[in-house]
């Protein structure tokens, strides 16, 4: 089959297209053919070796994705072949097939395409497990606010009756208006921490120097939950949060998809083999939502 893949660590220029083995599911486990994957911060950052997630080259990349199985390991019996399925990998999914264990996947929302779902598993998750505790009537601030966790975040928050707060760029002030945000914050022109205070929850996309200026911004109870690694770790309020793969939060998730509660923006939608593309404009910083990746041969 086809991958992607890399023999080193460096720049986008890695990666290549090279033909590697079909894998075969063992016990619990699910092949899937693969429609479309994303991409998300940890790939360029594991591709550049700034993050040992997935070892030492060569590797292939893929957090994300969505498509149909193919075929089933010994003992799965919640999927069948040719069942249309998403969820979140770890490394893989930027290839013609994937493995993935069959907890961690769950049936694509009926409401959506391959591309759309293909931009859900990892940044939803990210956002609805690390805002698990907010409920309403509490105040969030999201730093990264458009960006592909951010905006999710905003509707989740948004639909559980929480104040959202959310920094961004000017030009996209009016988009996550439109998703639901009660305060955007142009962070190139305002200090965000005196624009808004009293916050219960901070959900920190950025990290760095964000984190020690966000604990300011905190009500005395109140959380930082931080998705990158910041400054911040010595203050009490402070949550390093990493993501899990989930089956059932999917599940979940999709349910709002098909409510109508939550959809993600699509930035761009890209070839697979224009993956050096994609993450060159993943690292700009400037994507509104996600970018999809279709594979080859994608399955109708």
């Amino acid at each position: 089959m086809l991958a992607i893949t890399q023999n080193a660590f460096g720049g986008p220029e890695v990666l290549q297209v090279a033909e590697v083995d079909r894998p075969r599911p063992g016990p619990g486990e699910v092949l899937v053919r693969v429609a479309a994957t994303s991409v998300n911060a940890a790939d360029w950052k594991v591709r550049a070796g700034l993050i040992s997630a997935l070892g030492d080259p060569p590797l292939t990349l893929g957090l994300d994705v969505s498509g149909v199985v193919d075929e089933l390991g010994p003992g799965v019996e919640r999927f069948a072949v040719g069942d249309p399925v998403y969820g979140m990998v770890f490394g893989g999914a930027n290839a013609e097939y994937v493995m993935a264990q069959a907890s961690t996947l769950a049936p694509i929302p009926r409401s959506v395409d391959f591309v759309q779902a293909a931009a859900l598993p990892t940044a939803a998750l990210t956002a609805w497990q690390s805002l698990a505790a907010l409920g309403a009537g509490q105040r969030l601030l999201v730093h990264a606010a458009a960006g592909g966790v951010g905006h999710l975040a905003v509707q989740i928050a948004r639909h559980r009756g929480a104040f959202v707060a959310g920094t961004a760029r000017a030009a996209n002030h009016e988009y996550l208006r439109s998703l639901g945000a009660d305060e955007v914050i142009d962070y190139t022109a305002v200090d965000f921490g005196t624009a808004v205070r009293d916050v219960d929850i901070v959900l920190d996309l950025v990290g760095g120097e964000y984190g020690s200026r966000s604990v300011r911004v905190l009500r005395p109870d109140g959380r930082l939950i931080d998705a990158q690694g910041s400054d911040a770790e010595s203050d009490p309020r402070y949550e390093r949060f990493y993501v899990e793969p989930s089956g059932v939060s999917l599940r979940e998730i999709t349910t709002m998809v098909e409510r109508g509660h939550l959809r993600a923006m699509i930035d761009q939608v890209l070839p697979l083999p224009e993956i050096a593309k994609a993450h060159r404009i993943s690292e700009s910083g400037r994507v509104r939502g996600k970018i999809v990746l279709v594979a080859w041969n994608p399955p109708a």
